[in-house]
């Protein structure tokens, strides 16, 4: 393991794939049945398949099939590697100059509401040395995507080539794109079929789907954002645990130095929901503003890779000198040059960088409709649930249910409470923002329902942050102990 500091030597690239025969068809219900079976596969049938699913040699009653085989038996530790490598190689690899290779980083999320980090994230790391190619993905389901955030600013650009790219790393360090049809296909095809054959939640689906897209951007450094609560895709913690280790050793074993944030997500990230209001107050954060828990796990996460590549001695030094990038306005310029590199008009991207509040709205343009709700009765927010949130949102246009359909970046939510504060009946705890003449009573009585209110004392709410987990054999675990933010517990830690 060459976490943290050292090159990461990439593991050996698989050999040439095996030439199946003429018959070789025929031999796919035979290979689902081996996995329906619970039987394990060899790295050659899992690459004949991976291969058949790039290249068009399998019906996709025969892929749907062997995806609920996978969802309903498993794979173990050796097959759910095999798998990641072959998709990671079934297309196009990119390629950086050999002097940025200890500083490639990159953080992906498993998905969750007003999270919104990546946006100060990037330019923040770019800031302190890394070169960050990050390629995110648009929202399905009640979950927003990173890139429909960044399309609703005018002019924005998320189909970069990796030429493109490379050019925008040079420049500034950082750039957030979109998949190309030529970087890992057969991810393409499998994560749109897992979606309509209720196999999304598979362990060993996921970590492939995840660090197959790592391996071929070829970063050497990622941290990776677990979420776990009702509006995460594991609810538990104990299964979100579990992706992670499994995550963090497929990763490790790929040769990128791979570390798991497990982070809770019952309630929305920050204070604002929906496209635009997100970049709003991504753009609040990189001014060293904004909510406390987007600013924390922005630090804690990017302190992770400044720790991995060696830029930081520890954790809490990275999130240190990460926090010092917000504070002092050298990541809000960052993005700003990375907004202009990607497509925005130089003056659209200073507005929005430097503008006022107002100013920044009418670049991003406000929804026709805002309508606050009150509280209906007097006590103290022990929570605000961000399911039923995402799903008002998702109706009145926020989301999508098929990939490629459009969506309204204008509606969102604003929270005017806290977790832990006093309210009164009547007063006002959420603005919602819309294109309707008005909101449903249905539409309103289950926003209603997420707040959660209780007649006691004002309390302190739960970090955000529940673990951390380091790659197996990592010589430097005590360097995070006790560090600022990280709880100070050695509960906070473990190994994959």
């Amino acid at each position: 393991m060459s976490c943290p500091g050292q090159s990461a030597e990439t593991s050996p690239a698989p050999g040439p794939m095996d030439q199946p025969g003429p018959d070789s068809a025929s031999s796919f219900p035979a290979l689902i049945r081996k996995k329906r079976d619970g039987e394990k596969l060899r790295d050659e049938e899992i690459r004949r398949f991976v291969r058949a699913v790039t290249q068009g040699g399998l019906q996709e009653g025969q892929m749907g099939a062997m995806l609920m085989a996978i969802w309903l038996q498993g794979m173990d530790p050796d097959e759910t590697l095999t798998l990641t490598r072959e998709m990671a190689v079934s297309g196009k690899v990119l390629e950086w100059p050999e002097s940025w290779q200890r500083l490639l980083v990159d953080k992906h999320s498993t998905g969750g509401v007003g999270d919104k980090v990546s946006l100060p994230l990037a330019p923040a790391l770019a800031v302190c040395g890394c070169k960050v190619p990050m390629i995110s993905g648009h929202g399905l389901g009640h979950t927003g995507g990173t890139l429909d955030k960044l399309e609703s600013v005018p002019g924005f650009n998320v189909s970069q080539s990796p030429e493109q790219m490379r050019r925008i790393l040079e420049r500034v360090g950082c750039c957030i794109v979109g998949q190309t049809e030529e970087l890992v296909p057969a991810d393409k095809v499998l994560y749109g079929l897992r979606d309509v054959t209720a196999t999304v939640d598979s362990l060993p689906l996921i970590t492939a789907s995840i660090l197959s897209k790592k391996a071929a951007e070829k970063v050497s450094n990622l941290v990776l954002d677990v979420k776990f609560g009702s509006a995460a895709l594991y609810t538990s913690l104990e299964s979100a645990r579990s992706l992670a280790h499994s995550l963090v050793s497929v990763g490790s074993q790929l040769g990128i130095c791979t570390v798991a944030v497990l982070s809770r997500m019952d309630g929305p990230l920050g204070q604002r929901v929906g496209h635009t209001l997100e970049v709003l107050e991504a753009l609040q954060c990189l001014e060293g503003r904004g909510p406390s828990d987007l600013r924390q796990l922005v630090t804690t996460l990017g302190g992770c890779l400044l720790w991995q590549c060696g830029e930081a001695g520890s954790v809490g030094q990275g999130a240190a000198r990460i926090a010092a990038a917000l504070d002092d306005g050298s990541a809000l310029g960052r993005f700003q040059a990375m907004l202009q590199a990607q497509g925005v008009a130089a003056g659209v991207a200073q507005a929005l960088c430097t503008g006022t509040e107002e100013q920044r709205g009418q670049v991003l343009s406000r929804a026709r409709a805002q309508e606050e709700l009150p509280a209906v009765q007097d006590g103290t927010v022990q929570g605000v649930e961000a399911l039923p949130i995402a799903q008002v949102l998702h109706k009145l246009g926020a989301g999508r249910t098929q990939k490629g359909q459009p969506i309204n970046h204008r509606v969102g939510a604003e929270l005017l409470v806290t977790v832990g504060q006093r309210v009164a009946k009547g007063s006002p705890w959420i603005r919602i923002h819309h294109e309707m003449p008005e909101l449903s009573e249905e539409h309103r009585r289950t926003l209603q329902g997420a707040l959660v209110l209780a007649d006691s004392e004002p309390f302190v709410p739960s970090c955000k942050i529940a673990e951390i987990i380091l790659p197996r054999g990592s010589r430097t675990l005590e360097e995070l102990m006790g560090e600022p933010g990280l709880g100070g517990s050695r509960a906070l830690l473990s190994s994959a």
